[in-house]
């Protein structure tokens, strides 16, 4: 199923705030969320962005080694939820064309969605892992949104 970031919002737990990054799937009302880290959810949204802060940060430098090396993200796909530790951890599969070959590297979404958002790249979900995740796109529009909080 073809997706897209929607939003990276700030979720108040009662562990307290945490990072939401909202996926959007095509034809569908429901969207998935995925609790992420402060850092990959700003990295994301600095990606949607284009912003440049002269210096490469993490996901920055690994796209230009990638580059560098005749690297091309060529797709993201959401793959999968294991179970660990009573909550499911989401896996995704950052598919890379390089000068040999093709090849599927094992990710955590946040990598691979700060990636995708420098990229441009296409961005799908299985089915299976949006039935097993969806959530009304309504209860997740009155976050705040990461962009908003980090101005503040």
């Amino acid at each position: 199923m073809k997706a897209s970031i929607d939003a990276v919002r700030v979720a108040g737990t009662p562990q307290g705030p945490v990072p939401v990054l909202v996926l959007a799937v095509d034809g569908e009302d429901d969207v998935v969320p995925i609790f992420i880290g402060f850092e990959e959810a700003t990295s994301i949204a600095r990606g949607l962005e284009a912003e440049d802060i002269g210096r490469p940060l993490t996901h920055d430098l690994l796209l230009d080694v990638m580059e560098e090396l005749g690297g091309r993200i060529d797709r993201v796909v959401v793959s999968e939820i294991e179970e660990r530790g009573g909550g499911g951890t989401y896996i995704a599969d950052l598919h890379v064309d390089t000068p040999r070959d093709s090849v599927v590297i094992d990710a955590r979404p946040s990598d691979s969605m700060a990636l995708a958002a420098r990229t441009n790249a296409p961005i799908e979900i299985t089915e299976e892992v949006f039935e097993s995740s969806r959530e009304d796109h309504e209860k997740f529009e009155e976050l705040e949104d990461i962009r908003e909080l980090s101005e503040a």
